[in-house]
Parts: structure tokens; sequence; C-alpha cells
């Protein structure tokens, strides 16, 4: 018994004076998971596919927060490296990664395009890996470090047409356990959220078709008739990146309004 319970403060949820580095964060889950941070007070580093930044940029700002950005693919080696050089200048450091950036394909599965099967286990998978051994090189120098990574639903179960994404996130299970075995003698834990289905405007299409909505929604059994809300997802990601975790590693929170306990 090494702690005093008299102690325990709710600043273990505090993240002020981190930095943390939230890959694709200017668009869909990802903005939720880079405001949550600042909400809680950390600087943000976006690195970031698309152009448009204005949005989580105001956001982050908003919260009195600091935001940097660097464009460019994450399946590049040199981009990747120049991301960690450029939190690095930016902050001095990196204390919580968030490996958000995705990407999906659909086709037939017996037509499906190796391409595309590449394509997807680059972004989804290695990019992951390798984004997340460079940043733990610098944790692990300060002895301190909070990786998060993005699973999904798919991480357990399958659908058709998207055998990439579901091989890749079932892939990140691997990955995160396999990391948090690896770096736990650094002081540094891995863990994964695993988001169920939640409204973007991504998949608005298939949610405004009644007879896929209700197969989805009859499967979640907190929905009420709608898919989640990304905001469901924000304090996860607080909880995963703060004191609070600390000892908790190497495993994958579902956030999926109990999905995974519904049978298909």
């Amino acid at each position: 018994m090494g702690k005093n319970f008299a102690d325990f403060s709710m600043d273990i949820f505090s993240l002020k004076g981190k930095v943390a580095m939230v890959t694709g964060a200017n668009q869909g889950l990802g903005m939720a998971y880079a405001v949550a941070l600042a909400k809680a007070g950390a600087d943000i580093f976006i690195p970031h596919y698309t152009d448009d930044v204005s949005e989580i940029k105001s956001l982050i700002e908003g919260c009195g927060r600091k935001v940097a950005f660097l464009q460019g693919d994450l399946t590049d080696e040199n981009y990747r490296k120049e991301v960690v050089k450029a939190c690095l200048k930016e902050y001095g450091k990196i204390d919580i990664l968030i490996n958000n950036a995705g990407n999906n394909y659909f086709a037939d599965f017996l037509e499906f395009p190796d391409e595309a099967f590449k394509k997807v286990l680059d972004l989804q998978l290695c990019a992951v890996y390798y984004l997340s051994h460079e940043v733990a090189k610098e944790m692990v120098k300060r002895r301190s470090g909070k990786i998060i990574n993005i699973a999904s639903a798919l991480s357990f179960t399958a659908d058709k047409g998207c055998p990439a994404y579901v091989i890749a996130k079932h892939g990140i299970v691997g990955l995160t356990r396999s990391f948090a075995n690896e770096l736990g003698k650094y002081n540094i834990q891995v863990n994964a959220i695993a988001p169920g289905f939640f409204a973007t405007e991504v998949n608005k299409a298939v949610r405004e078709n009644p007879e896929i909505n209700k197969k989805i929604c009859d499967h979640i059994p907190l929905s009420q008739g709608d898919w989640g809300d990304p905001f469901d997802l924000m304090g996860t990601a607080v909880f995963l990146a703060s004191d609070a975790s600390n000892y908790i590693s190497g495993w994958i929170i579902n956030v999926d309004g109990g999905f995974q306990t519904v049978m298909v």
C-alpha cells in the first residue's frame, strides 16, 4: 500500500502541460479526440492529409490551447520522421500519441484489388506501427508516454466487402498488445479504443438507408434509433491519455453501445 487513498484527486484526469499528437484530427472522429485532449489541458500537434484545418484550429484555440499542423502522407517514411521532428521542435516533447488516421475501400471480395488492399494496410496498420515505433523512442527517453490506437468493432468480427479494413483492425489489437508488452518497462502505456458505429458525414448515406440503419441499430443495445454520437468517445480518450489509466496497458476499450454483446 504505497499511496494514501485520501490523496486521490480528480486532477488525475488533467492533461495540463502535456503534448498530444493526434493523426488525421482535422476531420471525423479524430477531431473529437483532439478537442477532448485540449479541453483536458493538452497542446495538440496534428499530422493531416486533407487540406482544411480551419475548424479544428478554431476549436483547439477556443480551448485556450496551442495547435500545430504538418500536412503529408503517413505512409511515407520521410514524412513520418518529419512529423516527429516538427512536433519536438514546436513543443519539445510528445507525451501522447493517438493513431487515428485511416482509410477504407469497399469491393466484392473475389474482385478486391491488390492495390486497394495494400493501400488500406499501409495506412491502417503499417503506418501505425512505424509512427508509434518512432514516437516510442522519444517517450523512452522521458520514461513516460501514452499511445492510443484506434481499433474498431470490426477488430472482433467481420463484414463483407472490406477485407483490408477488417484485417488491419484485427492487426491493431495485436499491435497494441505487442507494444504494451515491449514498452511497459519504460512506463509507457499502450491501449486502443474500438469505436462502434458512430454518426459522421462519411456514413450519412448509409444511415439514411432505412433497412441498413435498422439492422445496425438493432445490434446496438444503447441505440435510440441512431448511431453513436462522436461526443461519447471523448471521455475515453481523455481517460486513456491521463494518469487515471497508468496501470492499464494492452487493452482495447469498446465504445460501441453494447454492440459486442449482441449475437449476430
